[in-house]
């Protein structure tokens, strides 16, 4: 069963708990660490995205359309709609001769607020560009028009498009894939359930794709994740966790959050992935945990600790700006036996 993974604090005195899940496995297939639950069925929500962009790359799609490392690495992002976002992906459909219009994942305001101020006082309306997810939908158009398949209806669980993302995930965690569950994203993609220790396994093959085969998914993955780390401000943006992560991890950190608490890692030197789902779907949660695991694992030098404080250990504030308490992690990662 799940364990408290993070508190929060009024003062001294902890006023919330928050259950979770965490695993880590190498890219052999080995669990070495756990915590809570570590087998439950796990939505991926956006931790999927670099899953997603495979396709893209290995089916020859981005050489035909000339993908740069910026545009693949934010087809792999949860942007904030930032102009610098938004330019990549505008980019991206133009390249491919198509419009925003043909953008399938809806319309939401950028999550970056003061870009989103700046809109509201020029009376500018938030368009499907500025979802989050619109580097993944480009890149997924871009697939469709090279498979030569309906652009109106690439994500349909049963288009060719998102097929072909369900046999990448199905390959890299090593099982069937109607052993997966399906459901839909936020965006209108489908989304897949898989055990949490195999989304740690997921990770781990993309920090460590030595082994993967066939050679066209292995480079793709190699890629994707050289373009997550050249450009991590395309991952989620200006002070975001993910951004700040990798950038302070500087190589070392492959790093993808979604929804309702997920938080992926994986850590190419070592070739280990780690997985880590909040029970309660409550993201304050998940980046404490995220920064703990790492740390844990002697992962974060004194330096990269203190530059990452602020998402380790956030303080709470009242009305005033006055700190009343903060959220912290509590647990401790614990060595397991292999499962098979």
């Amino acid at each position: 069963m799940e364990e408290t993974m993070v508190i929060v604090k009024r003062g001294t005195n902890i006023e919330s708990k928050h259950a979770g899940s965490i695993a880590v496995m190498d890219s052999d297939g080995n669990l070495l660490y756990g915590l809570g639950d570590f087998t439950k069925m796990t939505f991926t929500r956006s931790a999927l995205k670099p899953v997603q962009t495979i396709p893209v790359l290995q089916s020859g799609a981005a050489e035909r359309f000339l993908m740069t490392d910026k545009e693949i690495a934010i087809c792999c992002g949860s942007h904030n709609g930032e102009e610098q976002h938004t330019q990549v992906v505008e980019s991206m459909l133009f390249r491919i001769g198509l419009q925003e219009e043909n953008l399938q994942c809806g319309a939401h305001p950028p999550y970056n607020q003061a870009h989103y101020l700046e809109m509201v006082r020029k009376q500018v309306e938030p368009s499907a560009i500025h979802n989050n997810c619109s580097g993944k939908h480009a890149g997924m158009l871009a697939l469709a028009m090279h498979l030569e398949s309906d652009i109106a209806t690439y994500h349909y669980l049963e288009h060719p498009v998102q097929r072909k993302v369900a046999e990448s995930l199905a390959e890299l965690a090593e099982i069937q894939e109607d052993q997966v569950l399906t459901g839909i994203d936020g965006c209108g993609v489908p989304n897949f359930s898989i055990p949490l220790h195999k989304l740690a396994l997921v990770f781990a093959k993309l920090a460590n794709p030595d082994k993967v085969e066939p050679l066209s998914l292995r480079q793709a993955i190699k890629r994707i994740t050289h373009a997550m780390l050249q450009h991590p401000e395309m991952i989620s943006g200006t002070n975001d966790f993910c951004t700040e992560l990798m950038r302070v991890g500087n190589g070392k950190i492959i790093a993808k959050g979604g929804a309702e608490g997920v938080y992926c890692l994986g850590l190419p030197h070592r070739g280990i992935g780690i997985a880590i789902k909040v029970e309660d779907g409550n993201w304050r949660a998940a980046t404490p945990a995220a920064v703990e695991v790492l740390k844990q694992l002697g992962e974060l030098t004194l330096q990269e600790e203190a530059a990452l404080k602020a998402f380790h250990t956030p303080v709470i504030e009242n009305r005033k700006g006055e700190v009343v308490g903060s959220i912290e992690p509590f647990f401790q990662l614990k060595a397991v036996n292999n499962i098979h």
